[in-house]
C-alpha cells in the first residue's frame, strides 16, 4: 500500500513512537505496539548462529497465548553484546511490562541497527516512559511506529486488510542485510481474528517460507531477523476454522509477500526490482536453491544494473547452485525474451533487450528446468555503487 493509503487498526491494539536518541540521526527510533488484552502470538527468527539478544528473548517466549506488547528500537541491533545485551533486553521488557500492566514475559522485544554496541539504556528507558502514555489506536500512530523501526529504508512498509469481521495490520523494515533464510528484516503483524496459539504458529511458519524466505538483497543473513504475529481475538464471531481459517491464512500470506517484495524493491541503492521464477524443479527446496544462487550472484546483479542482458551469468549461477541438472534441461527468459533454450543460445536483439531493462525498474527472469513440477517465485534487486557507498560508511 502507498504511504498515504488508509490504515485499518485491528481491535484491541494501540501504537506509539518516539525519538529516544538511539539513532545518530535523531529521528524516530523507538516504537511500541500494545494489545489491550492477552494475545496469541507466534514468531520466526534468524537462522544465523550469532543471534541478537532480543531474538533469544522472543524465542524463549513463543508461541504464547498471553503476549501484550512488542517494543522495537532502531539504530542499535543489540547483537554480539554478551551478558549485558541479554540483561538490557530483560530490563526493556520489565519496564514496558510495568508501564502497561503485565508480566515481563508477555513483552516481546526486537532491535535493528549497528551490531556490537550496547544499548544506551538510559535513553531507551526515558523513551519508553514517553511512548507508553502516547499509545493510541489512531491509524497515524501505527504509521509513525512503522517509520520508527526503519534504518536505511527509504520508505515505510505497511499492509492493512479487512476481511469480513476481522482486520490485519502489518509493518516491516528491511533494505540491506537481506538474505533468504528468514530474510534479514523485522516484520510485525497484528490481527483481531481469533486463532489458537499452535495454529497461529503453523500459519506464520508456512507463510514466512513462501515470502520472507524468498527475498534477498545481498545474501547476508543477519543476527536480528524477526517476524511476529499477534492475534487479539476481539473480532466478532468465534475461533476461525474451516474456510474462514483458510481465508485468514491466505490473507496473512499475501500480506507477508507484499512486505517481502517491498523490501527487495527498497534494497539499498537499488535501481531495479528483480523477480525470479524457477519452474520445473524436482521439489520446492531445489527451486529455492536455484533461485537463491541467481539472486545472490554479484555478477548477475551488476549486469542488471548496467542493463546488460548477459544471460551467461544467470545460467552460470544456476550451474553452481549444487543441483545436478543437465544444461540441456534449462531454458531462460529475460523480460519475456527467450535468450537460452534447452542448453542452446537463441538469436535475440541484445540492444533492444538492453534498452528494455534500462527503461523499466521491474525485471523478470524465468528459468525453466525439466526435473519435475515444483516452482518458486523469488525477489531481489540489482547491486549498485550506491550500495557499496552506504555499507562502506555504515559505522564511520
Amino acid at each position: 500500500m502507498s504511504e498515504a493509503s488508509p490504515i485499518v487498526v485491528p481491535r484491541g491494539f494501540r501504537a506509539s513512537a518516539v525519538k529516544a536518541g538511539i539513532k545518530p540521526s535523531g529521528g524516530l527510533d523507538l516504537a511500541m505496539l500494545v494489545a489491550d488484552v492477552p494475545c496469541t502470538a507466534a514468531g520466526t527468527f534468524t537462522t544465523n548462529r550469532v543471534c541478537a539478544a532480543p531474538v533469544q528473548w522472543c524465542r524463549s517466549t513463543l508461541p504464547s497465548s498471553s503476549v501484550r506488547a512488542i517494543v522495537v528500537n532502531a539504530g542499535n541491533a543489540n547483537a554480539a553484546t554478551g551478558y549485558q545485551g541479554n540483561a538490557n533486553v530483560s530490563r526493556t521488557a520489565a519496564l514496558a511490562a510495568e508501564l502497561i500492566g503485565c508480566e515481563a514475559t508477555d513483552v516481546l522485544v526486537a532491535s535493528t541497527g549497528v551490531i556490537g554496541h550496547q544499548l544506551p539504556m538510559d535513553r531507551l528507558e526515558t523513551g519508553l516512559r514517553s511512548a507508553a502514555p502516547a499509545l493510541s489506536a489512531d491509524p497515524e500512530s501505527f504509521r509513525t511506529a512503522a517509520q520508527a523501526i526503519l534504518t536505511t529504508d527509504t520508505r515505510t512498509k505497511i499492509v492493512s486488510e479487512t476481511r469480513g469481521p476481522w482486520s490485519l495490520f502489518g509493518m516491516a523494515k528491511g533494505a540491506a542485510m537481506i538474505g533468504p533464510r528468514m530474510a534479514t528484516m523485522l516484520a510485525f503483524l497484528a490481527t483481531d481474528a481469533k486463532v489458537r496459539e499452535e495454529t497461529l504458529q503453523r500459519i506464520l511458519s508456512e507463510v514466512v517460507d513462501e515470502s520472507f524466505n524468498c527475498v534477498s538483497v545481498d545474501g547476508h543473513t543477519s543476527t536480528n531477523d524477526t517476524v511476529l504475529l499477534l492475534a487479539s481475538g476481539l473480532a466478532p464471531g468465534g475461533e476461525l476454522e474451516g474456510p474462514a481459517l483458510e481465508e485468514f491464512t491466505e490473507t496473512v500470506r499475501a500480506a507477508c509477500r507484499t512486505l517481502a517484495m517491498e523490501m527487495a524493491a527498497d534494497g539499498e541503492g537499488s535501481t531495479h526490482f528483480i523477480t525470479i521464477d524457477v519452474e520445473g524443479a524436482a521439489d520446492r527446496e531445489e527451486a529455492r536453491t536455484l533461485a537463491r544462487a541467481v539472486a545472490d550472484s554479484p555478477l548477475v546483479k551488476t549486469a542488471i544494473h548496467g542493463a546488460d542482458p548477459n544471460w551467461g551469468r544467470i545460467v552460470s549461477a544456476a550451474g553452481y547452485a549444487g543441483i545436478p541438472f543437465d544444461e540441456n534441461e534449462l531454458s531462460l527468459w529475460l523480460n519475456g525474451v527467450c535468450v537460452y533454450e534447452k542448453g542452446t543460445p537463441t538469436t535475440f536483439d541484445a540492444d533492444a533487450l538492453s534498452a528494455d531493462i534500462r527503461g523499466r525498474r521491474d525485471v523478470t527472469m524465468r528459468l525453466l528446468f525439466a526435473r519435475g513440477e515444483a516452482a518458486i517465485r523469488f525477489w531481489t534487486c540489482d547491486l549498485t555503487a550506491e550500495y557499496v557507498h552506504l555499507n562502506a560508511d555504515y559505522t564511520t
